[in-house]
């Protein structure tokens, strides 16, 4: 019983869930595991009341395009066009004009790792680690992935060391290389700061 509602972890380990990148929980911020609902898919447009909307005085270039991080948005006055393949999901065109356009029906969850929110000594957000899963019943694949996690920050954390902590200490890289998890563009948060370039050589028995 003990082992099952105080598990013997470094320290605490928060799983947070939103339904939408608006992320109304804050579970980017506040969470060591952050789930978000997403979609893979196009997003859904009613022309209809695009126009509608512009009718009412909205100006797409101006209120919608102007704010798209990725400027994938385009409206020639008669139909709007998204770009599906540059969108962030940052959800501003979905929140300017919901009746007009809505996520897609592919949907599935971001899995974002190791945020903080300490007062004394600053925050820390999320990054990305799986960018889509599917979350459905029976969840085999999210409980794997932190079965992973939780067996490699268990084992080798320090005391009270969050696991976004533990990230920074031994690096992104062998912590992927641990937990089994490719590494893919969305995990990087900003550009390397080291020009020069290291490699590893990984040899298959045989080789």
């Amino acid at each position: 019983q003990d082992e099952l509602h105080r598990p013997a972890f470094p320290y605490k380990f928060k799983i947070k869930a939103s339904g939408c990148p608006n992320d109304c929980v804050a579970a980017i911020a506040r969470s060591d595991m952050a789930i978000i609902g997403t979609w893979r898919d196009e997003i859904r447009i009613d022309q209809a009341e695009v126009k509608a909307y512009v009718d009412g005085g909205i100006n797409i270039h101006k209120d919608i395009y102007a704010n798209c991080p990725t400027r994938c948005i385009e409206w020639d006055g008669e139909e709007l066009k998204i770009d599906d393949k540059n969108c962030v999901k940052c959800m501003h065109c979905i929140n300017a004009m919901p009746k007009a356009l809505r996520p897609g029906t592919d949907r599935g969850a971001t899995i974002l790792i190791g945020a903080r929110a300490p007062i004394v000594e600053g925050a820390l957000l999320a990054s990305v680690m799986v960018p889509f899963i599917k979350v459905e019943p029976p969840y085999e694949e999210l409980y794997d992935l932190i079965e992973k996690i939780w067996d490699f920050w268990g084992e080798h954390g320090k005391n009270r060391e969050r696991v976004g902590e533990f990230i920074q200490r031994v690096g992104l890289g062998n912590f992927l290389e641990e937990i089994e998890v490719e590494p893919i563009p969305e995990m990087v948060a900003h550009p390397r700061e080291n020009p020069y370039i290291f490699s590893e050589e990984y040899y298959e028995e045989g080789d």
